[in-house]
């Protein structure tokens, strides 16, 4: 007989936490060995514990689930992780997978889709939540369309990551609300944008903006002033 999967549970809503034991409780594949409401008590519990896997929200009152997720896996590489978030946003997705998730679920999807999802990442594959996915599908298919408009060689000569960072900044974002939305400090941010500017030869913000629409990352209509 399979020993079971132990399970660590991070959320800082107690009910949540509860429903997910209670979930959990008569299944014979899993056993929750630890609960936590922060980012501190996570990455300590899953010190004592050393789960097989973890359910982490993604927004904790201390920190990220994103750099819960990464911390965690640096001491357990074989860790399955399954984010649970409210956010549907690609960026939130793809820095969860990028921190080593192996699923991303929709809290407000049902009981199926979450055990669905469990069970998937305890058999080693990923998952993602097919209540997001036509979203995920429909705003790739706008990224895709909007990198066909950036034949710029200047633009090829970012990172993605600086790719990222300048179609986040054309849309009006503040460095701060990017390094929110992408889970990296604020310092970041600038050091990114600052490698942009340099390599794309930009001088001042207004500047900035037009390269952007040039590029057919912004509507000029649409750009900030």
């Amino acid at each position: 007989m399979n020993a079971k999967k132990r399970i660590l549970i991070v959320d800082d809503h107690p009910v949540y936490r509860t429903g997910l034991k209670t979930l959990l409780a008569d299944n014979r594949s899993f056993e929750v060995v630890g609960e936590a409401g922060s980012y501190a008590e996570g990455l300590a519990m899953a010190k004592r514990f050393k789960p097989d896997l973890a359910l982490l929200d993604i927004s904790l009152i201390d920190g990220s689930g994103v750099e819960l997720a990464r911390a965690i896996r640096a001491m357990l590489p074989d860790l399955g992780v399954i984010m649970l978030s409210m956010h549907s946003e690609i960026e939130f997705i793809a820095a969860a997978f990028q921190a080593g998730a192996s699923g991303y679920v929709a809290k407000e999807s049902g009981i199926d889709h979450i055990m669905h999802a469990i069970e998937a990442v305890a058999a080693g594959r990923q998952h993602l939540d097919s209540a997001l996915s036509p979203k995920v599908v429909r705003r790739l298919g706008d990224l895709d369309r909007r990198k066909a408009k950036c034949i710029d060689e200047s633009y090829g000569s970012l990172t993605l990551r600086e790719q990222q960072v300048m179609r986040l900044l054309a849309e009006g974002l503040s460095p701060q609300e990017i390094a929110d939305k992408l889970f990296v400090t604020l310092k970041t941010v600038i050091n990114h944008r600052y490698s942009i500017m340099k390599k794309l030869g930009i001088k001042s913000p207004l500047a900035f903006v037009r390269h952007a629409a040039k590029l057919g990352l912004v509507d000029l209509d649409d750009a900030p002033d």
